[in-house]
């Protein structure tokens, strides 16, 4: 049976999220794919839409034009109304004319008239149905009251009947949107051009299933701007939301009708290519190589269909077809953009827009629909690189993506009832550094001298805070602090310390991989992490980084601390929100002994902080904490527990708390092991303060964001101890004011230079 044109069962319903998807297959039509342009594409949806249900619209070929809910509900109300009308057999006699017989002359043209408007016309163009009809009681009514007598008793039913059409009409999102239109123009316009306003498609490729939303955009205050990828990011803010939008415009979603044609052809091709059962690595390296592969492919198409693409069409395309074949699609725009720190897609699967965590602007929504097949998709990729199960009864997938310095955590039901969801964690692909840190106000100098201070005099230190606090990346400012003569050892469950560029930079590190604590799954190939514990304190003398203090590694990690086994400096991070819930958490939870817990010396505590209620939450070093020796059983009630410094949210600052020094057993330790008098450690801890205090500034003097990166810093962070060195050597003893003078000097006059003669010069005016 044909529709107009079209075939009864070109058309498929699919089920999104609780959503019915009405794709129509538009490759073969004679006709357009366009609801705003093609009366005969409207005339198959509204006939399709009187007999199923739809929330959603897609006509695909090429591309696809996606029509939202609220303009499918648009050809819903049409095809409701038809049906309507068809039922109610509004063009009957009864609905004509009045029973006299000299008013039957008027039924024939009255009948033509009313299923022309009321079956007809609605079916492919309503606006024009309902244009018509005005048209018609203007005429009748005219009619009226010019004839009179027996016109005037032969009509009333008949314009009682276009009445309650009209009532009808009228009644509906269509026409009250079309009348809003028509309120603001002079003169009444084609209604194609009021189709093209009020059923503008989005436009996506169509081997792509993510939906790219962007309405309300013109209301909205941008706040940041940038491109990933070649894609174009653009952060807003809602009127009327209390979080950030995040757009992204990939170029993919804009491409002309030919190049979409040479992707559909060439991703139908290449689609034996996709990578198997390989390493998440082997596929990061050889990227390149399938791109040069899609790039041929690509060339080959286009002169076969005879489509003329530049060189750099061609290269942007085969970038456009790896990402969605051996890479990660939409997401990895999103996963290569840094600012970025989390990424969430929750269950169902395209229920909502996914939403992300960025570094400035904190949660916020995206204008990206994900799709269940594309999760499905990426779950079979994801299993299938990481060699791990993901099904009923292995409901958690953990692994890292080292391609993208990435954590990605997948879970689906029985433990996610709803389905499949992600969440991403993007790692910094440098660490952070103190003087970062200071940058933003996440420490201040005093803090920062005194974090490195303990760090160089072998202090054992904990870091702790909630998740998002910086707790990670303040000790992979830690790491920074330790000299580059020491061999380092870390451990992770997940890799989100970068180690790689730590080597690259100098350090002599060794990272070991432990089993993920939240994977149901339990390969024989994963090592625990406190049997992965012993083994790292075999592995020589070491400063001992743990990444996450969980389980049962803490009291290996404690014996080995109480005995010295552990090396020169053992750092780790545990959640947590004090010095005192370190304690609890450790000791009770974790079951290490309070007599082993004592061998801690020093706890960090990160937060975020909502300054007066803020919506905004800033990251601060909130408490340093000394863990004193003499006490039993609580250390808080005992007075184990000693403020080295406090943070004061009202002044924005972390306090030094000067009179607990006098108590403090940390600096009478290390005075025994280094000799040196309270005095000169205060005026170390100054010195380094000071120095990275001086770093920000030429930062910001010289606007050079570089310049604290740990590449750059560790350089001035070993000049400064050679300085010092030197100071001994030559005098037996160091002025730590000179020794700074001399650094400074250095870094002004040597340094910086280069920073300075790279930095582009601005363009003359005028």
């Amino acid at each position: 049976m044909d529709i107009g044109g079209f075939k009864v069962g070109d058309y498929v319903v699919k089920d999104e999220a609780g959503k019915r998807h009405l794709v129509f297959d538009c490759r073969n039509c004679v006709y357009g794919a366009s609801m705003s342009d093609d009366p005969h594409c409207r005339f198959h949806a509204i006939a399709i839409l009187s007999e199923i249900e739809a929330d959603l619209i897609i006509c695909a070929e090429v591309y696809e034009r996606v029509y939202d809910e609220d303009q499918t509900k648009l050809l819903v109300e049409a095809a409701s109304l038809r049906q309507k009308f068809n039922v109610q057999s509004v063009w009957s006699y009864k609905h004509l004319a009045a029973t006299q017989s000299e008013c039957e002359q008027y039924l024939s043209s009255r009948h033509d008239t009313l299923v022309k408007i009321a079956h007809d016309l609605i079916a492919y163009d309503p606006l024009a149905a309902y244009l018509t009809l005005l048209n018609e009681i203007k005429v009748e009514k005219t009619k009226m009251r010019e004839l009179g007598g027996t016109y005037l008793n032969c009509t009333r039913p008949y314009i009682q009947t276009l009445d309650y059409i009209r009532k009808n009409f009228e009644a509906t999102n269509l026409i009250q949107k079309t009348l809003d239109i028509l309120t603001k123009l002079k003169e009444v316009p084609a209604t194609s051009d009021i189709y093209k306003l009020i059923l503008e498609a989005e436009v996506k490729p169509s081997f792509i299933g993510s939906r790219l939303l962007f309405k309300e955009i013109e209301q909205l205050e941008l706040l940041d701007e940038y491109s990933v990828l070649k894609s174009n990011v653009q952060v807003f803010k809602h009127p009327n939301r209390t979080e950030a939008l995040y757009f992204v415009n990939p170029p993919e979603y804009s491409l002309p009708p030919e190049q979409y044609f040479v992707m559909s052809k060439t991703k139908e091709v290449v689609a034996g290519y996709q990578p198997g059962k390989i390493s998440l690595s082997t596929v990061a390296k050889s990227r390149r190589y399938f791109e040069r592969i899609y790039e041929s492919t690509i060339k080959d198409v286009a002169r076969h269909y005879n489509v003329k693409l530049a060189n750099e069409e061609l290269a942007e395309l085969a970038e456009i077809v790896a990402r969605y074949t051996v890479g990660y699609g939409i997401l990895e725009i999103l996963l290569s953009d840094r600012k970025l720190t989390d990424i969430y897609l929750d269950a169902p699967i395209g229920q909502k827009p996914l939403y992300v965590v960025h570094s400035e602007y904190g949660q916020c929504q995206t204008n990206i629909l994900y799709t269940k097949d594309e999760a499905e998709g990426l779950v079979s990729k994801m299993r299938a690189m990481s060699g791990r199960p993901f099904d009923e009864a292995h409901p958690v997938l953990d692994f890292d993506l080292p391609d993208l310095e990435t954590r990605t955590a997948v879970i689906g039901p029985p433990l996610s009832p709803d389905g499949v969801a992600f969440a991403f964690r993007l790692h910094k692909t440098t660490p952070w550094t103190l003087a970062q840190f200071l940058d933003v106000d996440f420490l201040n100098p005093l803090a920062a001298g005194m974090i490195s201070f303990f760090i160089d005099t072998q202090a054992s230190t904990l870091i702790t805070g909630s998740r998002g606090s910086g707790k990670t990346s303040l000790l992979t400012a830690c790491i920074l602090e330790i000299l580059q003569n020491i061999r380092i050892i870390v451990q992770e469950d997940t890799l989100e310390i970068p180690v790689p560029y730590l080597k690259n930079i100098g350090f002599n590190i060794q990272r070991l991989k432990t089993r993920s604590p939240i994977s149901v799954s339990k390969t024989e190939s994963e090592v625990a992490p406190d049997e992965a514990l012993r083994t790292a304190l075999r592995l020589g003398d070491s400063a001992l980084v743990v990444g996450e203090v969980r389980s049962k590694e803490a009291r290996v990690l404690y014996e080995a601390m109480r005995v010295g086994a552990a090396g020169n400096i053992v750092i780790g991070t545990v959640h947590g929100e004090s010095a005192y819930s370190v304690w609890d958490r450790v000791v009770n939870d974790l079951g290490v002994p309070t007599t082993s817990f004592k061998a801690t010396d020093l706890v960090v505590v990160a937060r975020p902080i909502r300054f007066a209620g803020s919506l905004k939450k800033t990251r601060r070093v909130v408490q340093l904490t000394e863990v004193k020796k003499h006490w039993v059983d609580d250390p808080e009630r005992e007075g184990g527990l000693l403020d080295l410094m406090l943070y004061d949210a009202k002044k924005d600052n972390l306090e030094l708390m000067e009179d607990n020094l006098k108590e403090s057993e940390l600096f009478a330790k290390i005075s025994r092991s280094t000799g040196l008098t309270m005095k000169q450690m205060w005026e170390d801890i100054k010195m380094r303060g000071s120095a990275q205090s001086f770093l920000v500034e030429l930062r910001r003097k010289h606007n050079i964001p570089k310049i604290l990166e740990a590449e750059n810093t560790i350089i001035c962070n070993n000049k400064l101890i050679l300085l010092k060195e030197q100071d001994i050597r030559e005098n037996g003893k160091i002025d730590y004011n000179q020794v700074l003078g001399k650094w400074k000097y250095w870094m002004q006059n040597n340094f910086l230079q280069d920073f300075v003669k790279a930095k582009p010069s601005a363009p003359k005016k005028g």
